[in-house]
């Protein structure tokens, strides 16, 4: 259900913006979003769609496969843009699926989620030539993945930044990493930063940051946050 309510920041008329929080091999929830947001854009037609996401789409969940190759077909709203940013589960997928990669960076992918990832292709570390058993284009699809994306009022990363850095000359770590001094922050940031990353039972909304990341794999809610003029509201499977 979508209730609105002044939102922290604004965006230009006639747009409005669907920001996915950390889908993390939910397959499923994720296609109850996009269903979602398709009857809410055919309730409320608006000339300028985006649908953005917000990282962190593999790992823990048991669809990472499933996932991506969601990401790979057409838009949830015909005609929408669509922005995908990286996560820092994408960030550890990609460095242990690099030629050269080195053990270490397998066994860290490993220890935070990694094995549910491969599990989701049929293989896991221990199998020779696992990393055949990973579409290209699923890989090429995590390394076009975007840092940021800034829009109105809003500046859009998966993790959050680090205050008092100007968010032109934001470390790509923080932007993946970061939790605090972020979250505890109370003060300006430059920009009202939506972000997840970082599991609460509900969005947390502040006038400096939105944190929509609900914990789906952890038996939470897949939260999408609805942006539009001054006015916010959520949907969540």
């Amino acid at each position: 259900m979508l209730n609105e309510a002044l939102a922290p920041g604004r965006l230009p008329p006639g747009q409005r913006l669907y920001a996915i929080g950390d889908v993390h091999g939910c397959a499923h929830r994720l296609a109850a979003l996009h269903v979602a947001i398709r009857e809410d854009v055919a309730r409320r037609p608006i000339p300028r769609v985006t649908v953005l996401y917000l990282g962190d789409y593999v790992d823990r969940g048991l669809d990472s496969a499933l996932v991506l190759e969601t990401l790979l077909g057409p838009p949830p709203v015909p005609g929408a843009e669509v922005v995908l940013l990286k996560g820092n589960h994408e960030a550890m997928m990609i460095d242990s699926c690099a030629l050269g990669a080195t053990s270490s960076s397998l066994r860290f992918w490993m220890e935070n989620g990694g094995l549910a990832t491969l599990e989701s292709y049929d293989t896991d570390p221990g199998t020779p030539n696992w990393l055949e058993r990973i579409p290209p284009g699923h890989l090429a699809l995590l390394r076009r993945c975007v840092l940021r994306h800034a829009a109105g009022d809003y500046l859009f990363v998966h993790a959050g930044v680090r205050p008092e850095v100007p968010l032109d000359r934001q470390d790509p770590h923080d932007l993946l990493w970061i939790r605090e001094p972020f979250l505890s922050w109370k003060g300006a940031l430059g920009a009202v930063v939506v972000h997840g990353h970082t599991p609460t039972a509900k969005p947390e909304v502040r006038p400096h940051r939105i944190g929509i990341d609900t914990g789906a794999c952890f038996g939470g809610l897949l939260t999408c946050l609805v942006l539009e003029g001054e006015r916010m509201g959520f949907l969540a499977r």
